[in-house]
């Protein structure tokens, strides 16, 4: 009855049943599953509570992450937002989004306890956006988890009709389908339509496709830290563009479509694998050899 398998079918349901999308994703689990709606929300509601530990334990420590690229960019973006605001081109809760998310990332790569959602190297974007958001909205934990339904409903329909490894289809799917999906999630809790919904989401993913998964030394750390962080402010651009009546040319699942075709045809090299992109720079090449990793087979045969 509430079963989707594209985001027109998840549109239609939320206007046939006059439900949020967050509602129907919710009661599409509870005709999955064998849990009931309280189970369910309770489950929910407990990956808030993870992501606010992981952003503010990760806003108290500067220990650098097990491949130490990373660590304390974190604590330097926090200190920056107090002292220098109003330098700053971008407002507060951009600010605020950029260092949240990083915040997870630095703990992702610290080995600490993150929510992987939709995925650990894209882990930052949500809470990013989401405690951002809460600050300057004062939403309650309650709607916030109401958005992990809706975020959650989008990642099932790229996890179905592409993918959200970056192993599989470069980093398009993984830090794509993040912004994709709190663009989504946002604008609903903003009080956007299902139709916004959709097109935030398309506005976000389509300006990813392509990206490569160049991980330097294959650690989840560089570029993918500051990535999450830089790119959880596309959701929000997303968004705004959305309430405000910006509509994508392209539908999401053509998008999403989009996605694994370009998936399909990158370079093994540009997926996850550490052999071209950035991970074959003479950085790239440096990390390597730290790390104890060979050297790419190919040399600078792997640029190309």
């Amino acid at each position: 009855m509430y079963s989707f398998h594209s985001s027109s079918e998840l549109v239609k349901l939320a206007k046939k049943h006059k439900k949020p999308i967050w509602e129907i994703v919710l009661l599409n689990e509870m005709s999955s599953s064998d849990k009931t709606r309280k189970q369910i929300v309770n489950k929910m509601s407990e990956r808030i509570t993870v992501m606010k530990e992981a952003v503010n334990k990760g806003l108290k420590l500067s220990t650098k992450s097990v491949g130490g690229m990373v660590g304390t960019n974190a604590i330097k973006l926090s200190k920056g937002i107090q002292k220098k605001q109003k330098d700053m081109m971008m407002s507060k809760e951009a600010l605020l989004s950029i260092t949240y998310a990083i915040s997870t990332s630095e703990m992702n790569a610290r080995m600490g306890r993150i929510v992987a959602f939709p995925t650990a190297g894209a882990a930052g974007v949500i809470p990013g956006v989401f405690l951002a958001a809460q600050k300057k909205y004062k939403f309650s934990d309650k709607k916030l988890t109401e958005g992990l339904f809706t975020a959650s409903g989008m990642g099932m329909i790229i996890g179905e009709n592409a993918t959200l490894a970056g192993a599989e289809g470069g980093c398009q799917a993984e830090i794509g389908a993040a912004v994709a999906m709190a663009a989504a999630a946002l604008t609903e809790m903003r009080g956007g339509t299902p139709d916004q919904c959709m097109h935030a989401a398309s506005l976000g993913l389509k300006n990813l496709l392509g990206l490569t998964c160049d991980p330097l030394g294959g650690m989840v750390e560089v570029p993918c830290v500051k990535r999450g962080g830089i790119l959880s402010v596309l959701a929000l651009s997303a968004s705004d563009m959305a309430i405000m009546g910006v509509e994508s040319y392209v539908p999401f699942d053509e998008v999403v479509e989009s996605l694994n075709h370009i998936g399909r045809m990158l370079s093994p090299k540009l997926r996850e694998t550490a052999l071209g992109g950035l991970a074959v720079t003479k950085t790239g090449q440096k990390i390597k050899k730290r790390l104890g990793f060979k050297d790419t087979l190919n040399g600078n045969a792997d640029l190309y």
